[in-house]
């Protein structure tokens, strides 16, 4: 399946803003000028993804995030100054489009400060249409899942709890991902007591 993936022209002149909700907040991986707290409305955090390659196998799959249909997104922008635009465009292709799962999107982002601020910002979008796309899964499908899940990235506990601590560092709070993480702490803490 072709990565679904923007032409040249649908880019913005000037700096780039990219939207992370996810590992993206912690781990961006390119260079920025800045970042600050942002909203993106009309889609939501969701763990919706199945993860193959960096947090899964296809034997034994991960679970990992997309921005899926519906509600708010509150995340972090980062400021791509226009010179590194290109090489911050090709490393976010080969880090978020391996397995083609995502569409890449331009989408208003409003900045948090003291004026709110508009602006189009580059973000990875759940392919609906793609064969990883999970949809909604219980709370337990999701944990049996992200226990399971051991990729290229490491343990797929591992990605969850480092985007709760970041989520947290920001002031976000994620109530269906907060209470998926409280369970993997709840498992942590019984294994090592045994």
């Amino acid at each position: 399946m072709a990565a679904k993936t923007l032409s040249e022209t649908q880019f913005p002149d000037g700096d780039l803003w990219v939207f992370g909700y996810g590992s993206l907040i912690w781990n961006p991986g390119f260079a920025f000028s800045e970042q600050k707290p942002a909203r993106l409305i009309g889609e939501h955090r969701s763990l919706c993804i199945y993860s193959m390659v960096h947090r899964g196998t296809p034997e034994k799959p991960g679970l990992v995030l997309g921005l899926d249909r519906g509600g708010a997104c509150q995340g972090v922008a980062f400021r791509v100054e226009a010179a590194q635009r290109s090489a911050t465009v090709a490393y976010l292709r080969e880090r978020e489009q391996v397995t083609s799962v995502y569409r890449e999107v331009m989408r208003a982002v409003w900045i948090d400060g003291d004026a709110r601020q508009r602006v189009r910002a580059l973000a990875y979008v759940a392919d609906r249409g793609h064969s990883q796309y999970a949809g909604r899964l219980s709370l337990d499908e999701q944990l049996r899942l992200v226990r399971q899940g051991h990729g290229n990235y490491g343990p797929n506990d591992e990605y969850v709890m480092a985007t709760v601590t970041a989520l947290e560092a920001q002031g976000i709070r994620d109530t269906p991902l907060h209470r998926l993480a409280t369970m993997l702490r709840g498992e942590s803490a019984l294994h090592r007591r045994a």
